[in-house]
């Protein structure tokens, strides 16, 4: 597996691990990167599926716990030991599972102890997201369109258009007011490749999260209505208080299973922190790592 990765700083310093979301790159961390870059050893992949990294065409290679592996392996690979995860969106996903399986005591011995801190932007604990999906009518409405992702029909959309068609049609997709033209571009070349856009798509499709219908009938599953491993390093989350994909349900009682969090809300903005009130999110972060 190759991932393709902004690397920027003296790697002397402490490292942190930046993991973008759906649909962007790397470069959903821009202003972060530069700014951390300064007294901090910034590494920020494009993740498997993205971009110029790796694009396996099995949905079974997009699996939690192979993604999670990709961070460790790319640790490996820079000769970074600990480190402190950071991630948005699906980055945050894969973040809540790098910092349980690489916290001291960690679910994965041959990992634990590496992770030191965790930083989540917008991104919901699974337990609490599985739950808010089943119990909240807000979400569970919100999140209809993975089922939409998951369906075999959209990969014909991507086959004609790259990714914009299938977003225009799910989410009325407009370019966004707080972006600027380089950097939709950006954005815009990497949905152009129609094996990036169906390996995107396998991220869901790989997930156990289970979306109900709306109005149907259903109970928590197993894994998510038990016992949940508790998550025990210093953690900062940063939650966008109008994000329309996920609904502010998704931070409440999270100190059970995070007893040593900061939540850091933003308020007038929406699911894109991190380029949207970038001098919010930097300050979280330089006060959270002081």
């Amino acid at each position: 597996m190759e991932l393709d990765c902004c690397v920027i700083g003296d790697p002397s310093n402490q490292p942190i691990i930046f993991l973008h979301g759906f649909p962007e790159s790397h470069r959903t961390w821009r202003h972060q990167l530069l700014a951390l870059s300064e007294n901090y050893y910034c590494i920020a992949p494009d993740q498997r599926g993205y971009r110029g990294s790796s694009k396996p065409t099995n949905v079974n290679a997009y699996t939690a716990d192979q993604l999670t592996a990709d961070v460790f392996a790319l640790a490996d690979a820079l000769d970074v030991e600990n480190f402190t995860i950071a991630g948005h969106d699906w980055g945050g996903a894969i973040a809540w599972s790098v910092a349980l399986n690489g916290q001291a005591g960690g679910l994965s011995p041959q990992w634990a102890g590496r992770v030191t801190r965790a930083m989540i932007a917008n991104a919901p604990h699974p337990c609490i997201y599985q739950r808010a999906i089943v119990n909240d009518p807000i979400q569970r409405a919100s999140a209809q369109y993975i089922r939409f992702f998951r369906d075999s029909a959209s990969d014909a959309i991507i086959a004609k258009g790259g990714l914009l068609p299938l977003l225009q049609r799910v989410w009325g997709w407009q370019k966004p007011e707080a972006m600027d033209a380089y950097e939709y571009g950006e954005l815009l070349a990497g949905w152009e490749d129609r094996d990036a856009a169906v390996a995107m798509l396998n991220w869901y499709r790989a997930s156990n999260i289970t979306i109900p219908l709306i109005g149907a009938a259903a109970d928590v599953p197993k894994w998510a209505a038990g016992a949940f491993p508790k998550l025990n390093i210093p953690t900062l989350l940063v939650w966008a208080m109008e994000d329309k994909a996920l609904s502010p349900s998704n931070i409440e009682g999270i100190e059970e299973l995070v007893p040593n969090i900061h939540i850091e809300r933003v308020a007038n903005c929406g699911h894109f922190v991190t380029w949207e009130k970038p001098d919010a999110v930097i300050a979280a972060l330089e006060k959270f790592l002081a």
